[in-house]
């Protein structure tokens, strides 16, 4: 929710080249809100899957995503800081490194945020739910003109008040220029919609192949992986080419490079064909690593085989201090 993080400079030449290696395979209306009851329930902190409330009904995920939609363009469109009240927690967890806990936090940055930036657009560009968790994945313009930045928010709901209890976010500067020739945000694969598509039984079985090519690849370091993505694989990572031709020996080199990686999967966010999981990057036990958020689109092919079709990611460097105490996981 706060597009203010920047990389520690001493750092991005390295973080680039590893995100780059990284990346390459891994990495509607808002109307009709039923009033937000007061009652507060129980903080909660620490690695989470989409599922940890499967009895979260399908009409309250449509819910949440339009509450988090409606959130967002009003508080940074805006400036409306009656919605902060309306639909965010008082004792609100923050994990934006740049912010304090607490919703009037949130309503002191928003004061500075919009006089700095009035014309400020926060361009919701594809919205998944699952359980308690919706992830927003945008490209906020500051200023008319400019590119903006890649940013996701991924947002915990309460459920019993059903206010926003809970922020995580990774916000990536977007360069001039990408070598696939795809931006960071639009959909290339059929059907040519950012929103999930397909039916809603379809999730687990999206959630299954993501997580088993997620963790074979980076946590088991295993470049068969690959086997997962389909020829095509179209690529929205600025820095990599599309295509699945050659990865295999690229990861083996990589892995051979950095024998050290840890990665950990913190929470997976998966809604009918799409697939997020936000992933705490590190090349030794060390490194502070790196915030980054995979989304994933799996298609199932003539053959009757599911496999991964397209990716889109935001990378950020965890930095040295922060404002608030929870880490950006």
């Amino acid at each position: 929710m706060y597009g203010t993080t920047r990389p520690n400079s001493t750092t991005r030449t390295t973080r680039k080249a590893v995100a780059t290696l990284l990346a390459v395979a891994t990495v509607g209306a808002v109307a009709g809100f039923a009033p937000a009851a007061t009652a507060s329930a129980p903080s909660h902190s620490g690695p989470t899957l989409g599922l940890d409330a499967p009895h979260t009904s399908p009409a309250t995920q449509e819910r949440n995503k339009r509450v988090a939609v409606h959130v967002l363009t009003q508080l940074f469109e805006e400036g409306n800081l009656k919605v902060a009240d309306r639909y965010i927690r008082a004792d609100y967890i923050q994990h934006n490194p740049a912010a304090p806990n607490g919703r009037e936090a949130i309503k002191n940055f928003i004061r500075d945020w919009t006089a700095r930036f009035p014309d400020h657009q926060y361009n919701v560009k594809r919205v998944l739910a699952q359980g308690n968790l919706v992830l927003v994945h945008s490209n906020p313009v500051y200023e008319p003109g400019t590119r903006g930045a890649a940013v996701v928010d991924i947002f915990r709901f309460d459920p019993k008040s059903g206010m926003i209890a809970e922020h995580w976010d990774t916000v990536q500067d977007v360069p001039a220029t990408t070598v696939n020739g795809n931006d960071m945000f639009g959909t290339v694969s059929n059907p040519h919609t950012n929103q999930p598509s397909g039916p809603r039984w379809s999730t687990p079985l999206s959630e299954k192949i993501a997580t088993r090519y997620f963790d074979t690849l980076l946590v088991d370091k295993n470049p068969d992986a690959v086997r997962f993505l389909a020829p095509e694989y179209y690529q929205h990572n600025p820095t990599i080419p599309s295509g699945s031709a050659g990865l295999r020996e690229q990861f083996t080199n990589f892995f051979r490079q950095f024998p050290n990686l840890i990665v950990e999967r913190k929470r997976v966010i998966a809604d009918k064909d799409y697939v997020a999981i936000h992933a705490h990057y590190r090349l030794s036990p060390e490194d502070r690593g790196q915030s980054v958020v995979d989304i994933f689109r799996v298609k199932k092919q003539k053959n009757g085989e599911l496999e991964i079709i397209e990716h889109w990611d935001v990378l950020q460097d965890v930095p040295a201090t922060s404002a608030n105490d929870n880490t950006m996981f």
